[in-house]
């Protein structure tokens, strides 16, 4: 009776392990499943988006519920004013035609000064705003390095720098570099002046708080580096890659 008993407990046992590894199996090709329907999912609309303007981002649909509206819209690099793009590059990322999403430089430089200071490149911050949403979670920036390579990939880096001069929040509620220009001071990209671009450009990383029509004296400053930065990255060929 004994020995039947200790079979049977056995039995048990020998059949709950093969319940237990059949529902971790399960599990983990459900967790395989998933992650792959993601990988393909965010695959396909980087594809996508390389020949077809993504029609809104996360921060635009958020500002439109808060504000009730927005001021968007989107023209093609070809009629934005290269002093304009060559702004943009000199103060978010002027290395720009040099990496492949991410600057190694600049990411180094940021860890020396105990990270006050930013180094997203140009390419991350389109993955951000057309991809993603806005925070600082570990898993919207692991998800951000994970994206941006397939970005460089398949974009070219006017397309990328496109994307990014038509989706960039520019001042409360204003989307892009043609809303800024128009809001601002009344004409197209195409027909901004360098300082306009420049003004345009010193407010980026905190465009709700500074003023491109009433700047204060730092952003005057930081709008006049940036005019000698884009005249630089065009001297030395770092606006190649995004110039005919």
């Amino acid at each position: 009776m004994a020995k039947k008993a200790a079979r049977k407990s056995s039995s048990k046992k020998s059949k709950a392990s093969k319940a237990k590894k059949q529902t971790l199996s399960r599990i983990r090709r459900w967790v395989t499943r998933v992650l792959l329907g993601v990988v393909v999912f965010f695959v396909g609309l980087v594809m996508l988006y390389s020949v077809v303007n993504p029609p809104i981002t996360h921060t635009i649909w958020s500002e439109w519920r808060r504000l009730g509206k927005v001021e968007r819209d989107w023209v093609p690099i070809e009629e934005i004013s290269p002093v304009m793009a060559r702004a943009v590059v000199a103060a978010e990322d002027a290395n720009f035609c040099r990496h492949w999403g991410f600057d190694v430089e600049a990411i180094r430089d940021a860890l020396e000064d105990g990270g006050s200071r930013g180094a997203s490149t140009i390419t991350q911050q389109v993955v951000k705003n057309v991809f993603l949403w806005q925070d600082r979670s570990w898993v919207r920036k692991a998800l951000e390095t994970s994206i941006t390579p397939v970005v460089e990939i398949f974009w070219s880096k006017q397309r990328i720098l496109e994307v990014y001069l038509n989706v960039a929040e520019t001042g409360t509620g204003v989307f892009g570099v043609e809303a800024a220009a128009q809001h601002n001071f009344g004409v197209s990209a195409a027909n901004m002046t360098p300082t306009q671009a420049a003004r345009i450009a010193a407010i980026l990383p905190s465009p709700r708080k500074r003023s491109v029509t009433d700047p204060s004296v730092f952003t005057r400053r930081r709008a006049a580096s940036i005019l000698e930065g884009a005249a630089t990255i065009r001297a030395d060929g770092r606006a190649d890659c995004f110039e005919d």
